[in-house]
This record gives structure tokens, C-alpha cells and sequence, in this order.
């Protein structure tokens, strides 16, 4: 069992809805890991280096497993992941993502991958989030970040998830944006727009966290 969690944008809270639904599964008895394939970005805690999405992602998960199978890229700059991986004479292989999720299944009940950036974020030369996404073959979560532009993202979006033949299984509205005009209008639009069921309408929060994003998430059929 897993998912893939994917955002209209890089920032829009994909690495906070995938902890969340992790936290989800933890109430269920299940065990679940969490998966940040390809991360950039890096600051130091107690003289090491540490990517902020992974140790989230880490630490609600109920199963602690290796970095190199829950994040096997790791680039310090927080940049493009192709920029990066470049600039580290790293070829990111999809093979090998897909070898660490097949690990990760072995060990967990759940698996939760997030992605990098948005949906079609560039991986390397012919290669981006779109293809990792097809290569894991998993049902699609996509967390738009609703503020000014996002009907745009969050259209084109779900039309790259479908074209590349996988399953939107939900979407959930992050408001980023607190002072958003038109929430409610832009929110029914979206409702109307995109073909699978809205699993949660996160509000404007200054220091969300995991466990309170969950309580959020209200509509996951596929929990039970």
C-alpha cells in the first residue's frame, strides 16, 4: 500500500500532508515509512548535515529504516534537483528509486513517497518527477497550495498526472496564503474542476505541524 504526494509548487506543504497521512496510518495500527527519493537542501543540526523534509518525514514514521532506502539523493544546495545533481556529478536513477521503494514495501504496510518540487520538476537531462511517479506506478495525491495562481497549477497538474496514465487519487487545499481573495469561490472551482474527491482543507496555520495537519484530513476512504 502507498502513495505518491505531489504539489502544484515547491513550498505548498506536500512534505507536511505526507507526515500527516503517515500519522493517519500510524492511528490505524499500521506500520508506514515515509520516502523523499530526491531532496536539496541542507542545514546543520548538532554538526551534521540534515534535510528538513526527510527528518520529517522520518520522524512520523512508525518504522525507522536507513537513509540511503528512504532518501537515496540527498544535494546540499536548495536548488533544482537536476542543477544539483549535476553540479555533484550525480545521475539520479529511477531504477534505483524504484529498488529502495521495493526495499521499503518489504519492511512497512505503508509507504508514503513525496516528491520533489512540482509534479514535472526536471530529475536530469530527459528525465523528472513525472517519469519517477510512472516508474513507482503509485496512486496520486495532489496538495495544491491555494493562493493567487493555483487554479492554474492545480488544472495543469492533475492533466500531467492523468496524461502519464496513473491515478489522482485525492487532492487537499493548503491555504498558504491567508489573505487569499476569494478562498471559498477559488476552492468550489477547484471541487468542480478536478476529477477525484478533495480529502481535506487544511487552514491558514503560522507553525503547522504534522499531527495538526491530520486532524485535517477527514476523507481517507482508503484508510479504513
Amino acid at each position: 500500500m502507498g502513495f505518491f504526494v505531489t504539489g502544484t509548487d515547491t513550498d505548498v506543504g506536500k512534505t507536511l500532508v505526507a507526515a500527516a497521512l503517515l500519522h493517519r496510518y500510524r492511528q490505524t495500527g499500521l506500520s508506514a515509512v515515509g520516502m523523499k527519493p530526491v531532496a536539496a537542501g541542507c542545514v546543520m543540526v548538532a554538526g551534521r548535515e540534515l534535510n528538513e523534509d526527510v527528518a520529517m518525514l522520518a520522524a512520523a514514521s512508525s518504522v525507522k529504516l536507513p537513509a540511503e532506502l528512504t532518501n537515496p539523493y540527498l544535494f546540499r544546495p536548495a536548488i533544482a534537483p537536476h542543477i544539483a545533481a549535476a553540479e555533484a556529478g550525480v545521475r539520479i536513477d529511477i531504477e534505483h528509486i524504484v529498488a529502495c521503494y521495493q526495499r521499503l514495501c518489504a519492511q512497512a504496510e505503508a509507504v508514503i513517497v513525496e516528491g520533489a518540487g512540482g509534479f514535472l520538476v526536471p530529475l536530469g537531462e530527459d528525465v523528472d518527477g513525472g517519469d519517477m511517479a510512472q516508474h513507482l506506478g503509485l496512486p496520486t495525491l495532489l496538495v495544491v497550495g491555494m493562493r493567487l495562481g493555483c487554479l492554474n497549477h492545480a488544472l495543469l497538474t492533475a492533466e500531467a498526472i492523468a496524461s502519464r496514465g496513473l491515478v489522482l487519487a485525492g487532492w487537499v487545499a493548503n491555504r498558504i496564503s491567508p489573505a487569499m481573495p476569494r478562498f471559498e469561490e477559488n476552492l468550489h472551482c477547484l471541487k468542480r474542476r478536478i476529477a477525484a474527491p478533495l480529502l481535506g482543507v487544511v487552514p491558514f496555520l503560522p507553525e503547522p505541524d504534522p499531527l495538526q495537519i491530520a486532524s485535517y484530513l477527514d476523507s481517507f476512504p482508503f484508510l479504513s
